[in-house]
């Protein structure tokens, strides 16, 4: 199997000169403000360092404002470097405040360095739908300030009227009587629904309620309502 030629990357390579030219320069600054030996070589390491964590927290947990503040903190001592080593600065008359800056550099890559690492990033909590609470059917109804109608309880008794009984046959001591008038059955919801009514009437008045405001609460008929009325007695 024929191996695959080589080929050259020009971004990287261009990434390898620039990382080169960079880290010079950092050094040379470094040295320049009275960091000789060793300590001139970690400078540009520990800026580079800085420079691609923070990026590398802003890549993998999104933007926060700690890794956008080390992340402009390294990129201004990078480009800091390499502007005042372009013959602007005298490197053999370094100023005081420069050499403060070079000399405090190390703690301040420090105390970054472990914010990023160690630093958790600030997620919105979700957010949590408002649950409705089912309304508990033990617990005793609350008075409300209008009175609640149930179009479907009032609907079914219309659509459904009762069922005549059948007419009882008149014996000769009883012909001249009148023919006794057949109670309505009620449906067992409308009898509950009317418990919940006069429950509500007596709260809200203090009084047991009565026929006449019991029939227009439910919209019945007038036989209807004397038998529901005569089942909450």
């Amino acid at each position: 199997m024929a191996r695959p030629a080589l080929r050259v990357d020009a971004v990287l390579v261009q990434a390898v000169i620039a990382g080169a030219l960079s880290f010079a320069h950092l050094h040379d600054l470094a040295a320049a403000a009275g960091q000789d030996g060793w300590k001139a070589w970690a400078y540009p390491i520990s800026v580079d360092l800085l420079l691609v964590a923070s990026w590398r927290r802003l890549r993998s947990d999104g933007p926060s404002r700690l890794a956008w503040c080390w992340f402009v903190i390294a990129l201004v001592a990078s480009l800091g470097a390499n502007v005042a080593t372009a013959g602007l600065l005298n490197l053999q008359h370094v100023p005081a405040w420069l050499r403060i800056l070079v000399a405090a550099w190390p703690a301040l890559a420090f105390m970054g360095g472990t914010l990023l690492a160690h630093s958790t990033t600030d997620h919105p909590a979700p957010e949590v739908p408002a649950t409705t609470p089912e309304p508990d059917s033990d617990r005793e109804p609350v008075a409300s300030p209008e009175p609640e109608a149930t179009p479907a309880a009032v609907t079914e008794v219309q659509e459904t009227p009762a069922l005549a009984a059948a007419e009882p046959v008149p014996t000769p001591e009883s012909a001249t009587a009148a023919p006794a008038v057949p109670a309505p059955s009620v449906p067992a919801a409308l009898v509950d629904h009317a418990r919940k009514v006069s429950a509500d009437h007596q709260a809200r008045t203090g009084s047991p309620i009565d026929t006449d405001t019991l029939r227009a609460r439910l919209g019945v008929p007038p036989q209807l309502a004397d038998a529901i009325a005569a089942q909450l007695a």
